[in-house]
């Protein structure tokens, strides 16, 4: 188990220092800082002395070794825009998103475990062709277009949830479902196949001929056994849901990581944007890392393979 577990740790460790790299790029190719920060109309000579004040007329390989011994030694840098450290600033935001993140994670799995057991055990009937057409219309519903659908609905027609903010927990009741609802369909569809094949396993036969009940060979036997991919994918999708929380967020307004996301990529915060897409990158691939050790304890054939 330690050595498949220090593999899989190297692994991960190498795909974020990669996610950490090719985003640096790609926001630096994505614009001139200097010309952002000097402002329209700037004269040469001061978006000269923007490039030399910030380290940004030298390589990019430099710069970015650079920003990477700060951000290892815990310094993410400054925020150009908000004018404050970026450490702070991301801690103080970072609950937010968390707690979207998991809530949305554990609304998926309230509505997608049961009607993914339903839709096994009532096979080809009503049930399971409308447990399959909730999970449809969840996966090709985008996200956002729900969230709208919900603000009409619950804010401006009942007006029973505020519309924006994150000073309470009613805040947090659209979001949730908008972005849970997104990623339930994926549970659902996996809880059912694994259920279809374990309740046609010789053991589950042996259970029944036993005498069990069938409370205790679904929930015992079968669900103990399907739910195992769940845990992976339980830990994929939570690093989704935190990084897919801008367009959320932003909708809400919610005072988290995908609103800051969405600023700093307004204002060219550079800093502050290449912090937060680090961050989120390190939370998926450290979720992913977890979830393989879950699923290699749970099952030693991982391991072995």
């Amino acid at each position: 188990m330690l050595r498949f577990a220090t593999r899989r740790l190297a692994l991960a460790l190498l795909v974020a220092l990669t996610v950490s790299a090719i985003s640096f790029f790609l926001l630096r190719l994505s614009g001139d800082i200097a010309i952002a920060l000097a402002g329209e109309g700037a004269r040469d000579i001061d978006i000269e002395a923007i490039r030399a004040q910030y380290g940004l007329d030298r390589p990019l390989l430099f710069q970015y070794g650079e920003w990477l011994l700060q951000v290892l030694g815990g310094d993410l840098g400054t925020s150009l825009f908000f004018r404050t450290s970026v450490g702070a600033l991301v801690l103080d935001k970072l609950p937010v998103t968390l707690i979207l993140g998991i809530s949305s994670l554990l609304f998926a799995l309230l509505i997608s475990i049961p009607l993914g057991v339903l839709a096994a055990i009532y096979r080809n009937t009503w049930i399971d062709r409308l447990a399959l057409s909730i999970a449809v219309v969840g996966q090709a519903l985008p996200n956002f277009f729900f969230a709208l659908i919900l603000v009409m609905i619950f804010s401006i027609g009942l007006r029973w949830l505020p519309v924006s903010g994150s000073g309470s927990w009613q805040n947090f009741v659209m979001p949730t479902i908008a972005l849970g609802y997104y990623v339930a369909p994926a549970f659902m569809r996996l809880v059912r196949a694994g259920m279809v094949e374990v309740l046609s396993a010789d053991y589950i036969r042996t259970a029944r001929a036993k005498g069990l009940s069938r409370r205790s060979v679904i929930v015992k036997h079968a669900l103990r056994n399907a739910v195992v991919p769940v845990v992976s994918l339980s830990a994929v999708q939570l690093g989704y849901l935190l990084g897919g929380s801008v367009v959320i967020e932003t909708i809400f307004a919610l005072d988290g990581l995908g609103f800051l996301a969405y600023e700093s990529i307004t204002q060219k915060d550079f800093p502050v944007t290449q912090a937060v897409v680090m961050l989120l990158s390190v939370f998926y691939v450290l979720l992913t890392f977890v979830g393989d050790l879950v699923n290699a304890w749970l099952d030693p054939r991982i391991r072995v393979a």
